[in-house]
């Protein structure tokens, strides 16, 4: 492999670039597109990609010059669900590609052990296992213009590719000859060992076809009648064994109707196709502003009269209306939930060398603004895990105040369980909150901890809140005491 790389590998400092494979019987095209932040954030927040508008103009030129190769493959490190661009996005510059191969998603953890998909246009997008961690690597080939791959695992032989007929799945009858499945004369395979190939075996339908023989190099061929295929879907299976012993079986379904359906996997396609960045911006956004809104609006919302035997949904309510009416509450909350839409969250090392602000719709860092991706998402965590449960655990403190219990007391009153679970559901959740502060000053510096008001800030402003639930005169509250009193009594 490394000889591999030495030989036909290449490397570029920066930046996207196009270059030409020119042979006897046409061109080839491969465009290399860059995302990557400049200047890069340190992780998490370099999790997406981004590219400006001077970068998609230099992108589309390429693009318009590659309309004059036989076919067009482009590649980068992020897919394009993954990479922040200006509209209409980076999908409809590339629909011209047969295929765009990337990384940086891999296989999710191994959740994911394929993930592919096809853009509405036709365009192959396939993602590829790590070759860090999983050694995973990948061939591809043009067999009379017909697009194939297969992703491997490196060291397992023989390597065995189909390049005719192709996958119907990975076809695309806007990019690709697909007639010239149909009046092809042999199944071509591509087979490669370290030792000597003994055979290659081919079988369509489960049913033996014949023995494929070598016309040069990797090529191994055999004769065939694709129109006894010509209608509805079949699976062609190619069986190599190598002179050590070693066998290998590949296959797929192909098809010579255009008109037939196969769809990648759910998952995947959602995954490789939405645009995560606009999904995580709008859902933090109604996020905060729903819970802006409930504050302001049970603020002044005139408070029902309490009923005899309140339920859950009548005190929950009640509760609402204590918080929201309660000034030390009601500002601290609001407060909170707007600096989180709005303020800086920390300011530290977000690139070694240069301090930087972040903000839940990007990062200034050395002079430049980088664009929201990965913040919406923290943001969404925070409200989901900790600004929210946060309300309701002060919600429900301030209604145990208002039913005369004390911190003491309530734990007699109140089922033991279900104050325990409570009041260690929001435990966890501080010290989650705790663990964000130590890993900000691990990751942006002893700075960062310092100037971080929604973590090591928010974790002071949590306790002092708890305690003011705890030790608020009841003079403040009377007014509710005496209400709730009164229908306990009733």
């Amino acid at each position: 492999m490394l000889l591999y790389s030495r030989k036909y590998s290449a490397w570029r400092k920066d930046g996207s670039f196009h270059y030409i494979h020119t042979t006897s019987f046409g061109n080839y095209s491969f465009i290399c597109m860059d995302a990557t932040l400049s200047p890069g954030p340190k992780r998490p927040y370099n999790f997406f990609g981004i590219l400006n508008t001077n970068q998609v103009e230099e992108l589309s030129l390429m693009a318009t010059k590659s309309l004059h190769s036989n076919q067009t493959i482009w590649f980068g490190h992020f897919p394009t669900s993954t990479i922040i661009s200006p509209a209409p996005g980076i999908r409809p510059l590339m629909s011209s590609a047969t295929a765009y191969l990337c990384g940086h998603l891999h296989t999710l953890g191994g959740l994911m052990p394929v993930l592919h998909s096809q853009h509405r246009g036709g365009t192959l997008e396939l993602e590829l296992g790590d070759w860090k961690d999983n050694r995973k690597y990948r061939i591809l080939a043009f067999d009379h213009d017909l697009f194939s791959f297969a992703d491997l695992n490196f060291e397992e032989w023989p390597v065995v590719l189909i390049t005719n007929p192709k996958s119907f799945l990975y076809s695309s009858s806007a990019h690709e000859p697909l007639v010239k499945i149909l009046y092809s004369t042999h199944i071509r395979i591509l087979a490669f060992s370290p030792s000597v190939i003994t055979s290659v075996e081919v079988y369509i339908d489960r049913a033996h076809l014949g023995s494929a023989h070598q016309v040069s190099g990797p090529l191994y061929v055999l004769k065939w009648s694709p129109r006894n295929y010509s209608e509805g879907f079949h699976h062609i299976d190619v069986t190599v064994q190598d002179a050590s012993g070693r066998t290998s079986t590949r296959g797929h379904i192909f098809a010579m109707e255009e008109n037939l359906s196969l769809r990648f996997s759910f998952w995947p396609s959602v995954i490789l196709l939405a645009d995560h960045y606009v999904l995580a911006r709008v859902l933090f956004g109604l996020m905060v502003l729903s819970q802006i809104a409930l504050l302001v609006i049970f603020r002044y919302l005139q408070k029902p009269a309490l009923k005899e035997k309140p339920g859950l949904l009548t005190l929950t309510v009640y509760s609402l209306h204590v918080f929201s009416k309660t000034n030390a509450f009601y500002y601290s909350v609001l407060v909170l939930n707007l600096y989180t839409i709005l303020g800086p969250w920390f300011v530290g090392h977000l690139v070694d060398g240069h301090v930087g602000a972040c903000f839940s719709f990007g990062v200034f860092v050395g002079g430049s603004f980088l664009q929201g991706g990965l913040t919406f998402v923290v943001g969404i965590l925070q409200m989901l895990f900790f600004n929210l449960p946060l309300t309701a655990y002060l919600c429900w403190c301030l209604l145990l105040r208002c039913q005369g219990h004390g911190f003491r007391s309530h734990f007699q009153r109140v089922p033991r369980l279900v104050a325990l679970l409570v009041h260690l559901a929001m435990a966890l959740l501080l010290a989650w909150q705790v663990y964000s502060c130590y890993f900000l000053q691990r990751t942006y510096g002893t700075l960062a901890f310092v100037l971080s008001p929604m973590r090591t800030w928010l974790v002071v402003l949590t306790l002092a809140l708890i305690y003011k639930t705890w030790t608020l005169k009841s003079s403040v509250l009377r007014t509710y005491i005496l209400e709730m009193k009164n229908c306990q009594s009733s």
